[in-house]
């Protein structure tokens, strides 16, 4: 809804009530209409100001009523009122006017904005543009270029920037809607014509087609497949070169293909996604709502590698006193200069003091005795991270949370060696971990509940979005990834290369494919968990690298690369070849295709011809399939979970939905058959055998996936 009263005498205030962002639901815009009505209507006003109540204006459209049946006065003629209005009206904007709110206050003839508040149109980012005039009237405001980079990124604009871009009129730092109200006094009576933006003409370069074909070919790049971007583009230019009524069509046209597409779908469920994992639950029973988390206002980090400067970084961005804890006084004096210049050029990019002061460093253990909460982040050894634990138990005081940053290791073997096992639970952070948005939360056998709430609202506090996962080997992620691996290893045995598998791959929608981020991160990671495994291994009879391992087929080109010393990026040599150590250009490498055809000779293998559908269905259903494992397991609690974990962790397309999404998009029925036609041509495959759940799934007539937890509950309960 929205309240109207007069203020100052001739003033209509119009304030917008739909807490917590006001978004713009029908209630919200019935209520703009009837109080600018009346504010129209009354004598006595000379000048309206519209704002929303508790330091928010606008959050935009009401994302609860997409996929409904619209009702309410429509959103766009009710702006072309306001921008029509006789009186001057000025739009007071605190916190935030995004989307439909920016859109209502490009209506207005006036914008004050609080030098705190941002203003943005982020609908592509649902996968949709701003259908309310903003693709229109944006540009005509501030211009093509400007307003091009806005739309199609979606990014949020600080006060001071949308100053200088000429969104606003006026920035304070004192109350908005007083100072608004003073502004319309002091417009009261004054003409409009040159206020109302659809009105304005478009000013554009010379060679505006030579703009938008740049625009489009950068966009296209950046989208990987999405098409909203795409959408953007033609809209701006509708702005550009069309006048404003047929620009206003042509917005209209373009946001009825997105509106329905599969798309728009997954980027919604991924906007739900994100929210739904705060409100985690675990099989003891232990929920979000009934979890009490206990503040933390010291944390250590123990290790100072890549992993750990990043982690102490985020910590202390977010206002937490960290003590750094490095035992090698080389590393300690390198990880204390990286530290610091992240933390200068994070508070450089926000304009804010760097947060130097916030951060101590040791090699001593000892020095952590007063610490809330302890994050181990040393290299990933489980015998070098148990004696650590030991020692965590012994130094700190009781009641402190020890976490370890593990990628997959058995945290119940860590909380074994402490005298609270309860207190012990993982944060596995995504490097870099000061940038990454995903934490996977990990709960033991024996976390307590308040362990797991505490880790799940520090993850909140540093700016994370946080899973709760449950224990096992590679948590979620990384235990899917492998099957994911393993067939694109399986793929080159027989016939593709690493630039075929990686292209269909990013074609699909990933920003690196498989092998160049393999080269990335270095093969040798892999291959020392392989070893540790005793998989990559001799046949002790032909000095032959084995491909049956444990009674399932294995790949050895990992390992025989390794052997060669060809660990990727870092030694200029992996599954590409670059001009030198170091270099991120990754380039074909004659040598690996001689060595591919080699080693197919070697072992009999025939090489054949793989097509994309092949690539895709092997690869990213044997991932599904995993996860499809993960939920029957119980280690993920939904499939939005494991869908945030992919999204945000491992670079799985946002306009795709995640791996879960995606599976139902493409009918479970389609993933069940798939896999099993790809099982029956590899039996040694285990991962490619379908899911129980997978055929429970179907067999219950392939329900959408926000019914998939009623049939996984059924299932647990029945085991």
């Amino acid at each position: 809804m929205a309240q109207y009263s007069r203020v100052s005498g001739s003033v209509g205030l119009i304030t917008l009530q739909n807490p917590p962002v006001n978004a713009l639901s029908a209630a919200v815009r019935q209520g703009i209409v009837d109080a600018v009505k009346r504010a129209l209507s009354e004598p006595e006003v000379k000048s309206v100001v519209i704002c929303g109540q508790n330091g928010a204006f606008c959050g935009g459209a009401d994302v609860r009523e997409f996929g409904k049946t619209i009702t309410g006065p429509p959103l766009i003629p009710m702006i072309h009122t306001i921008e029509a209005a006789t009186k001057p009206v000025v739009a007071a904007i605190e916190g935030f006017a995004l989307g439909g709110g920016l859109e209502l206050a490009l209506g207005c003839h006036y914008r004050i904005l609080h030098s705190k508040a941002k203003v943005g149109l982020p609908e592509v980012t649902l996968g949709l543009l701003p259908a309310a005039g903003g693709s229109q009237r944006l540009p005509r405001l501030i211009g093509v270029p400007a307003a091009l980079e806005l739309i199609t990124t979606g990014r949020h604009v600080t006060a001071a920037e949308a100053l200088k871009l000429g969104i606003v009129d006026e920035i304070t730092d004192q109350n908005t809607v007083n100072a608004a109200v003073k502004f319309a006094l002091g417009v009261a009576g004054k003409p409009l014509d040159a206020r109302r933006i659809s009105t304005y003409s478009c000013s554009c370069p010379p060679d505006v087609d030579a703009l938008f074909e740049e625009a489009m070919e950068k966009v296209r790049k950046r989208a990987r497949g999405a098409i909203a971007p795409v959408a953007c583009v033609q809209a701006v230019r509708a702005a550009a070169t069309l006048p404003y009524s047929q620009g206003m069509e042509r917005e209209k046209e373009l946001m009825a293909t997105l509106f329905t597409s599969g798309q728009a779908r997954a980027l919604q469920y991924c906007f739900f996604a994100e929210r739904a994992v705060s409100r985690w639950s675990v099989p003891s029973g232990a929920r979000w709502d009934t979890s009490k988390p206990r503040p933390v206002h010291k944390a250590a980090v123990i290790g100072l590698g890549t992993m750990g400067r990043g982690i102490t970084v985020a910590l202390a961005q977010a206002g937490l006193s960290v003590i750094a804890v490095e035992s090698d006084e080389k590393q300690l004096v390198a990880a204390k200069n990286a530290v610091a210049g992240m933390l200068e050029r994070g508070a450089k990019r926000r304009g804010i003091a760097p947060a130097l002061d916030k951060v101590s460093y040791t090699q001593s253990l000892q020095s952590i005795a007063d610490a809330d909460l302890v994050i181990e982040a040393v290299f990933e050894d489980m015998a070098l991270k148990k004696k650590i634990f030991k020692q965590l138990s012994a130094v700190c005081r009781p009641g402190t949370f020890l976490c370890t940053n593990t990628s997959g290791l058995d945290i119940d073997q860590f909380a074994s060696q402490t005298r609270q096992p309860e207190l012990v639970v993982g944060m596995h952070f995504f490097a870099p971990a000061h940038v990454m948005k995903l934490l996977e939360v990990v709960y033991g056998s024996r976390s307590s509940p308040q362990s797991v709430a505490t880790a799940m609202e520090l993850g909140k506090k540093i700016g994370k979005v946080s899973v709760a996962v449950g224990n096992c080997r590679g948590f979620v992620g990384n235990r899917m990834l492998k099957p994911y691996l393993e067939q694109a290893f399986f793929l080159l045995e027989e016939g593709a290369t690493p630039e075929f598998v990686d292209q269909v791959l990013e074609e699909f929608g990933f920003a690196m494919g498989v092998f160049r981020v393999s080269d990335l991160s270095g093969l040798d990671v892999s291959w020392r968990v392989r070893k540790a495994d005793g998989l990559a291994k001799l046949d002790p009879k032909t000095g032959q690298p084995v491909r049956i391992q444990q009674g399932r087929r294995y790949s050895p080109l990992g390992d025989l690369l390794c052997e060669q010393g060809r660990f990727g990026q870092k030694t200029g040599r992996g599954w590409y070849q670059y001009d030198k150590p170091g270099s991120q250009v990754a380039k074909s490498d004659p040598w690996l295709h001689r060595f591919l055809e080699e080693y197919r000779a070697q072992h009999g293998l025939v090489a054949r011809r793989i097509d994309q559908h092949e690539v895709l269905e092997r690869c990213l259903y044997a991932l599904i399939n995993e996860g499809f494992r993960v939920l029957e397991d119980g280690i993920a609690a939904g499939p939005e979970d494991i869908d945030v974990i992919y999204v945000l962790g491992y670079g799985w397309p946002r306009h795709r939905g995640g791996p879960m999404f995606y599976a139902g998009m493409v009918g479970l029925t389609r993933v069940l058959e798939k896999l099993e036609h790809y099982h029956q041509a590899q039996p040694h495959v285990p991962s490619l055998q379908p899911c129980g759940l997978l055929r429970r799934l179907v067999a219950s007539g392939s329900p959408p996936i926000h019914k998939w937890r009623d049939v996984i509950k059924k299932l647990h309960s029945q085991l």
